[in-house]
């Protein structure tokens, strides 16, 4: 089943045009990933999706319903979870704390409580460090904090923007276990990702952006074994 379309999007920032008629589609339950190079446009397409930066052409119609011109709180009410790079936790305040503002919107703020226990059981080491400052964790533990509290708002859409940067390979590897059973549970995830090998491995399918357009697309094994990809994004 479909759960997320977008159809021939164009996004600028100012007078410069970043994404280029762009379609894909995520269906429930599925790990997508978003590969390509620095200035490709991928985070700039999560902004589009989230409302952050809304299209200037196109459509992006989730569970059925167009939600390109609708601000980026009501996304959020329906179920797109934008998780961004670089974290952006409150470093002064604790890891509960981090984690209850993610529960902010009407429908997640209810079952707060009962998704914290979900969020712990899921992410151990959190319910370790839930009294400490954000700004006292280690960088994997803060990304750990960021995927937690993007789960607090119920997503029926989980985007995640480099998870992985700035970590160590021992990190990197963890955080993939963590995604790896986010996906277990149920959750659909759009992933951007910088790791290619990573984020294929873990993944169903897979769009290369090239230039804010759509250059390849197919299930994630088949790109994993494309030349073009090989050369350019693993290095082989």
């Amino acid at each position: 089943m479909t759960l997320l379309k977008v159809e021939n999007i164009d996004v600028f920032y100012g007078d410069v045009q970043v994404v280029h008629d762009l379609s894909l589609e995520v269906h429930e339950g599925e790990v997508v990933s978003i590969i390509g190079g620095n200035g490709a446009g991928k985070s700039t397409l999560l902004k589009a999706l989230s409302g952050l930066v809304p299209p200037r052409a196109g459509a992006i119609t989730f569970r059925g319903e167009r939600i390109e011109a609708m601000p980026p709180e009501k996304i959020v009410e329906k179920g797109i979870v934008h998780v961004p790079e670089g974290r952006r936790l409150f470093s002064l305040m604790s890891v509960a704390d981090n984690l209850e503002i993610g529960a902010y919107n009407k429908r997640a703020f209810k079952l707060r409580d009962k998704t914290l226990r979900q969020v712990y059981d899921l992410l151990p080491r959190l319910l370790e460090r839930r009294e400490q400052m954000a700004m006292t964790l280690s960088g994997g533990e803060q990304q750990m904090v960021a995927i937690g509290r993007g789960l607090m708002a119920l997503p029926g859409l989980l985007m995640l923007d480099e998870p992985s940067l700035g970590l160590a390979p021992i990190l990197v590897k963890s955080i993939f276990e963590t995604l790896r059973r986010i996906a277990d549970t149920g959750t659909t995830v759009l992933l951007v990702e910088q790791d290619v090998h990573h984020s294929l491995s873990l993944s169903d399918r897979g769009y290369v952006l090239e230039h804010g357009r759509v250059a390849l697309e197919g299930a994630a094994k088949e790109l994993i074994d494309n030349k073009h990809i090989k050369s350019a994004y693993l290095g082989m």
